[in-house]
Order: C-alpha cells, then structure tokens, then sequence
C-alpha cells in the first residue's frame, strides 16, 4: 500500500511539470498565431469608406461672396473686379457709377430668382449695412475607392477620387465654361485665385492619405 501511494506521488510529481510545460507551448503558440494573424490582417473597403467620407465631410465647400448696396472699395470688396462683372454680365448684378469713393450695386429680379434656386444661400448685413451674400458654388463628393496599401499592421495608404457637385452658380463660375472663358487671361486668373472660379467639371481628382489604427479605429493621419 505505502509503495503503491510512493508511485502516485511520482506519477503527479512528473506530471505537473509537464503540464505547465505543455500550458506554456501551447500560450506561445497562441500568441505567435496571433501575431501573425494580426500581420496578415489588411484595411478593407469597408473600413476604409467611411474614414474617406468623414474626410471629405469637413472640407469647406467652395463659396462665392459678394455685397450689394453703396460698396466702398475695401482688400475684400472690390464692386470692380470680375466677379462682379460676370455677375452683371448674366443680369444678376446692376453696378451703377461711381459716387464720393463708393459704387451702388444692386441685385436685379433676375439675380433674386437666380439666388432663390439656388440651396443654401446666407444673407446677411454687413458694419455699412449693406447685404452680403454667400453663394455655395459647389462641394467636394466621394467617386471611387482605389488601391489600398498595407504599411504595417497599422498603418495604410488608401488611394480615393472625389468630384466637385456643383450649384447653379459652379457652372457658371466654372473656369472652362463660357462666363469665365470670356474674360481676359488676368481676370480669369483672378476669379480663380480670389473668387472661387474653377475646373468644376473637370476628371475626378485622385488623393492619396495615410491612415493609421489607434484606439479608436482606423483614423487619417495627421503625419
């Protein structure tokens, strides 16, 4: 009896190593397997979609800005530039003469309905109580996804084309249709660079971004 009790003791005494050895293998192999699961893993389209449209949702959109009333020629008012001459060319603006360092420019009932069709047109006053107007000329809207670059594990670059939407008043700022096309070189050059002309309907334009995954998901790098 007392040897057959020695025996059990050796048998438990072998196995418990054994099984904290076996334990152990088998947690490395666990976290091995992990790990190369997790470099395998890859940023899907699925993931990546809503991180590209939640970019593209902060961008500012393109606005066009003009006042109407007795305007003094100020760095951001210039009732002679050619904003406001397109705006007149079309009928929407009557821009009167000079008078005491100030130009009358009014908005025609052509221009008033021309506004009315267009969504989310803002007016205000201005400090010399004229009316300002902030015209949307057009938003930046998601096209397609394209190649996705795993980096590492958490990092990626997704590449994505967006395309202007444009309003009524994109088209007719839009710097390859006739309005603009009509003016001189520097005063395309101007709209362009001043007062939000551009290639509206031009190709979709292609980006590239990082994205990285931190504690809350997948996220644009700020790198």
């Amino acid at each position: 009896m007392f040897e057959q009790e020695l025996e059990l003791e050796k048998k438990s005494s072998s196995i418990i190593p054994l099984l904290l050895i076996v334990t152990l293998i088998v947690a490395i192999a666990g976290i091995s397997l992990y790990f190369v699961i997790e470099s395998r893993r890859v940023l899907t389209s699925a993931e990546a979609t809503p991180v590209v449209l939640a970019s593209m949702e902060a961008q500012t959109p393109a606005i066009l800005h003009f006042a109407t009333g007795m305007l003094k020629t100020e760095v951001d008012q210039r009732p002679h530039d050619p904003n406001y001459r397109l705006l007149e060319k079309e009928g929407y603006l009557k821009i009167g003469k000079d008078a005491k360092s100030k130009t009358p420019v009014a908005l025609t009932p052509k221009g008033e309905a021309w506004l009315a069709d267009i969504a989310g047109v803002k007016k205000s006053k201005n400090k010399d109580d004229n009316d300002e107007y902030a015209v949307p000329l057009a938003e930046r809207k998601f096209a397609e996804l394209g190649k996705i670059t795993m980096l590492s594990p958490s990092r990626a670059t997704v590449e994505y084309s967006w395309k202007w939407q444009t309003t009524k008043a994109g088209d007719l700022f839009d710097a390859a249709g006739p309005a603009v096309k009509a003016f001189n070189t520097w005063d395309r050059s101007t709209l362009i660079d001043k007062y939000g002309a551009n290639f509206y309907h031009a190709a979709p334009t292609k980006v590239t971004v990082l994205l990285v995954k931190g504690t809350k998901g997948w996220e644009i790098s700020n790198e």
